[in-house]
């Protein structure tokens, strides 16, 4: 007792709650809460016609219809993709795993402009696969879907990095006894080890999802930027941006935000009701 007494009073390397709890407010504050409440009040000075004209003209809706079809459509691709991915790379041993594990973080090393040359140097009309492709009628780059690509390769690692540590942990007990009481592969997956995973794949999810949402480097290239058709609203808020519109572009991306809060605030809920099923 004397002894645990002792332990409790030692002094933490780390600093007190009260001190540790003032230094992340305010870092946060800083970093994250200052440049919204910046972004917020500088549309604030808007009138209601002029941020509704900023906000909601055709090019505009246009460009939020491409980006978040496109985010969603990208990272429930890379749920499915990179749960396989995570899968095969924990629980198979082959050769080169270790040069597969290492490549799955390149799109997380690898600046956005040179990934954007890189896939349209792919996919273009006399690239490596869009020579192929285009006489099949399926024509990526410059196009809504060379989009979808785009936000495909840079969410996948997102999903797999997340997966993978709680396979890891996963223990084959579980599967064993599933299988002993004469469960098949498919219900030891479905009852068994999709639920377990489910909390890590949503949020893999998210991440990929908000990472696509904000997109602007590797996605240029690739789309085309033809209003309309293939521009997305991170391009909309740096060409208002470029013709001195503040307000326009602080408009549209407190738009933006609000939308992305609202669906990371739904998954994140998602992610809650999952723990509490499982009674975590």
């Amino acid at each position: 007792m004397i002894l645990s007494r002792a332990l409790l009073k030692r002094p933490s390397v780390l600093p007190g709650f009260d001190v540790a709890l003032g230094l992340t407010l305010l870092y946060l504050s800083l970093i994250v809460l200052v440049p919204l409440s910046a972004t917020f009040l500088k549309t604030a000075t808007m009138t209601w016609p002029a941020f509704w004209e900023a906000v909601a003209s055709p090019r505009v809706v246009a460009s939020y219809k491409l980006t978040f079809s496109a985010s969603l459509a990208a990272a429930l691709l890379n749920v499915v993709f990179g749960l396989l991915v995570a899968w095969v790379l924990v629980r198979y041993d082959f050769f080169g795993r270790r040069l597969v594990d290492a490549l799955v973080d390149l799109p997380f090393a690898l600046p956005t402009a040179v990934a954007g040359i890189t896939l349209t140097g792919m996919y273009a009309s006399n690239g490596w696969l869009g020579q192929w492709l285009e006489p099949l009628g399926i024509k990526v780059a410059f196009t809504p879907l060379g989009v979808f690509v785009a936000m495909t390769f840079i969410g996948l690692p997102f999903v797999v990095r997340t997966v993978q540590p709680i396979l890891e942990d996963l223990a084959s007990e579980l599967e064993e006894a599933a299988v002993t009481l004469g469960a098949t592969r498919l219900q030891t997956f479905t009852k068994v080890i999709l639920p377990i995973l489910t909390p890590a794949l949503l949020t893999g999810f998210a991440l990929a999802f908000a990472r696509a949402l904000g997109e602007y480097g590797s996605i240029i290239f690739i789309a085309g930027n033809m209003p309309m058709v293939s521009e997305i609203t991170p391009l909309l808020i740096i060409t208002k941006l470029e013709q001195y519109d503040y307000q326009g572009a602080t408009a549209i991306a407190v738009v933006m935000l609000v939308m992305s809060f609202v669906l990371l605030l739904a998954i994140n809920g998602l992610q809650a009701w999952s723990r509490k099923r499982q009674g975590k």
